[in-house]
């Protein structure tokens, strides 16, 4: 009888979605025969919770960001039985979740591969009170891992990097449980591709460094601040600016005339990002888990800007202890900061030498494998 899989995420921001989208398509591809299926816990629940749950995760990083880096911390602290955030947090996810208790239930399922620590924590719960037998994996998305990532009885746990799977046996996941693979993204970075063709395919200028400019799905953010900033550059460059589903963002920036040593092309949204970074000769973004690991399979160098305290403060760290990144503490300077790495050749192909070093393109087929091993076994 072919595997049945789930695959479960929870839409707190686009990253986790994303590498529960680069499973699924690795499983598929590994599984032709089984039955997968992708799922996005918030969306057994009802509207309020939803709308606190995901929702205020966004409203914090746009509008009180060092807010969120004050939870980060603060959940990262040790359990204890008097610590009633812990309690009150758990009863309510449970009072709102009662649809996905009763998905999990209706169906026979072989394995659950987790994207984010709330469907992991639910399973958790119910393994532990033998009101269910499933095995279950979780998948870390950032490059440092968090408390609220360990859920016991988890069967294994999956991490980027060797600091955050020793984080994980801090809190006491055995050491045989943690693997080392890297961030799942979409199989389609895991093929090479010439980076020529890909310049010539999107319309670019081949004459020049080619500096890429993220926005996230949404377009949210100082993205104008940082287009004109970029603009300031004195070395001729071929800018790429993305400005994802913002399409109103995309046409003001569109109207704006460029200096006349610069190329500038705008694009909104689109499915062809991996062919772009592959142009890239930079990406200037925030240090999402998922990007990060999307630039570093294409072999683009970061400029890291605007990192949300947090998560993304500990990608950046990460980043830039391994040599793989520059980073600007301001928009004032980013210009002044691209310029003089641009210029300095020697520099730039040490950068890129690193990026190689720790880039795993092939990250989500690693945690299918080393995930379909326990249900393999004799």
């Amino acid at each position: 009888m072919p595997n049945r899989i789930l695959v479960l995420s929870a839409s707190v921001g686009a990253g986790h979605l994303r590498a529960a989208e680069g499973v699924e398509l690795a499983l598929r591809q590994t599984l032709p025969d089984a039955t997968v299926k992708n799922v996005d816990i918030l969306e057994m629940t009802n509207r309020l919770f939803r709308r606190i749950y995901g929702q205020f995760y966004l409203d914090l990083v746009n509008k009180a960001p060092h807010a969120l880096g004050y939870f980060y911390d603060l959940l990262d602290q040790p359990r204890s039985g008097k610590q009633r955030t812990d309690k009150i947090r758990f009863y309510l996810e449970k009072l709102n979740l009662k649809a996905f208790v009763k998905f999990l239930h209706a169906e026979p399922w072989d394995l659950v591969i987790n994207t984010h620590f709330l469907p992991a924590e639910m399973i958790a719960s119910l393994r532990a009170k033998n009101e269910i037998a499933l095995p279950q994996v979780t998948v870390t998305t950032d490059f440092e891992t968090h408390r609220l990532w360990v859920n016991q009885p988890c069967d294994r746990y999956f991490t980027a990097t060797k600091e955050g799977a020793l984080y994980l046996q801090h809190w006491g996941v055995p050491a045989s449980d943690v693997f080392v693979t890297g961030i799942p993204i979409h199989p389609v970075f895991s093929t090479p591709k010439d980076r020529r063709a890909c310049i010539a395919r999107h319309g670019l200028a081949d004459d020049r460094p080619i500096v890429l400019q993220l926005s996230g799905g949404f377009g949210v953010g100082p993205i104008e601040k940082i287009f004109h900033a970029l603009l300031g550059i004195e070395r001729p460059i071929q800018l790429v600016t993305i400005t994802g589903r913002n399409e109103q963002l995309k046409a003001q920036l569109a109207k704006v005339k460029p200096p006349q040593r610069h190329k500038v092309k705008v694009m909104g949204f689109t499915k062809e990002i991996d062919e772009l970074m592959q142009a890239a000769d930079l990406v200037v973004t925030k240090p999402g888990g998922l990007t990060t690991s999307e630039v570093l399979a294409r072999g683009a160098v970061m400029v890291i800007v605007n990192p949300i305290p947090g998560q993304e403060s500990r990608n950046s760290d990460f980043l830039l202890e391994s040599g793989a990144a520059i980073k600007a503490n301001n928009i004032a300077t980013l210009g002044y900061k691209v310029n003089a790495l641009l210029q300095d050749a020697s520099r730039l192909e040490q950068l890129r030498a690193n990026v190689r070093k720790i880039g795993k393109p092939r990250a989500a087929f690693d945690v299918v494998e080393k995930s379909l091993e326990l249900i393999r076994q004799p």
